[in-house]
């Protein structure tokens, strides 16, 4: 009987071996993965409870916390970014050092309101190789939370990307090298276009730049927008201006949305005033915040297809093929595109299966004037109420659009 129950076990530790050497890597369940939408900013105060209850109320989901805070984002169901001295490469070169990054990682990897990392901001080519290691120490030790670090916009230089050639083959290369090199769990971005002599030209560009990085690294991508000025040369943007970044981010696929800045005593504009005070952008945002999540969370599961363009075509983007199965009737005739100004049209965001689109994002892209359009699709339309999170029916394979300035609405193929 002992030498049966031995041999048993034997078998037993050998199989467990053999499952092991097969799957070495963390099982999916515990992998780091977006779940609700991403609502955050950038430069914002202290987490107390009252700031943490403001931001709750404003839509947003995940705060910048210190270890300290963690109490307080959880007492608001808020997420976690962490900030800490000890998430930066130079802690894996001085055992003492990494010693108490596993010590941090140890307490902090079970807190209810953990969600992320902080480790750097618009970091340059040559730091890829560190980063990575970084990200690789924090996903062994902790796979459940995500490693963040933001990008530059397509606006840099080539110093600060640490790439060559134009605009497009620099950035290009930047993307390629960081999601090789770094490989994230989630590719992050700013770019700023509210000048104050007009709009510049290549947020659609950056935005699809780095829609396909994304897709071709599989992992979801989160967009930081402009909610302020901090020179003469850029504009506080209005409320209409906060749907149409919004917007455009759902269309193209975004997973995430933070905007710059929270607040900041030598920042106009912003969301809130340094004593507290909520600004109009808050406000707006009040609701769009929650429509992001809304309208983001019933196109996760899909595939982001396709994102066209119609009428003005800016840097980036791609002419709405007349053959769409979802497609504008009237047409939206072609109209020349001249920066500054601002950027006119309609910009749509196909999502479903491989070469089955389902669903579509309807963006009117001029933010100083309400739009009226009309979607005809293959069969039955249903349109989704962002307030209400209730799909509509639209009687049938036609339904009329009225688009605020800026503002969007997700229509689906009856299922």
């Amino acid at each position: 009987m002992r030498k049966g129950l031995t041999v048993l076990l034997l078998v037993l530790s050998a199989i467990a071996r053999s499952a092991a050497a097969a799957d070495p890597e963390p099982a999916a369940s515990s992998a780091w993965k977006v779940g609700t939408p991403i609502v955050t900013y950038w430069a914002g105060p202290a987490m107390t409870d009252p700031v943490a209850k403001q931001m709750a109320e404003g839509g947003f989901n995940m705060v910048w916390c210190t270890e300290k805070e963690l109490d307080v984002a959880q007492r608001h169901g808020l997420r976690a970014l962490l900030q800490d001295g000890l998430l930066s490469p130079a802690t894996l070169d001085d055992p003492a050092q990494r010693e108490k990054l596993d010590a941090l990682i140890a307490r902090v990897k079970n807190h209810p309101a953990m969600y992320s990392y902080y480790i750097i901001d618009e970091p340059s080519a040559p730091a890829f190789p560190p980063l990575g290691k970084l990200v690789a120490y924090l996903r062994e030790r902790d796979p459940g939370h995500l490693a963040y670090i933001n990008l530059f916009p397509t606006y840099a230089n080539n110093q600060q990307l640490g790439t060559t050639g134009d605009t497009v083959t620099a950035y290009r290369e930047h993307l390629r090298q960081f999601v090789e090199i770094v490989k994230p769990a989630l590719v992050s971005y700013d770019h700023y276009q509210f000048a104050t002599g007009g709009d510049t030209p290549d947020y659609f560009l950056n935005l699809a730049m780095i829609r396909r990085a994304a897709q071709d690294a599989s992992v979801p991508f989160l967009n930081i927008v402009q909610a302020s000025s901090w020179a003469p040369s850029m504009r506080v943007p209005e409320p209409d201006e906060m749907r149409y970044l919004v917007y455009t981010t759902l269309a193209y696929g975004g997973q995430g949305i933070s905007y710059f800045v929270y607040c900041h005593p030598d920042i106009k504009g912003g969301i809130a005033l340094p004593d507290g005070t909520p600004t109009p952008i808050y406000h707006a945002l009040k609701t769009l915040n929650r429509e992001f999540a809304a309208i983001t969370a019933q196109v996760q599961p899909l595939k982001s297809l396709a994102v066209y363009h119609a009428g003005m075509k800016p840097p980036g983007a791609e002419p709405l093929p007349a053959d769409a199965a979802l497609r504008l009737d009237p047409p939206v005739a072609a109209m020349e595109y001249k920066p500054p100004e601002r950027v006119r049209g309609l910009v749509l965001g196909y999502f479903g299966e491989p070469n089955k689109p389902t669903h579509v994002v309807v963006v009117n892209l001029d933010y100083k004037a309400e739009a009226v359009h009309t979607l005809v699709g293959p069969a039955k339309l249903e349109v989704f109420d962002a307030t209400t999170g209730v799909w509509s029916p639209a009687g049938d394979s036609r339904v009329e659009l009225r688009l605020p300035p800026g503002g969007g609405k997700l229509v689906r193929l009856a299922p």
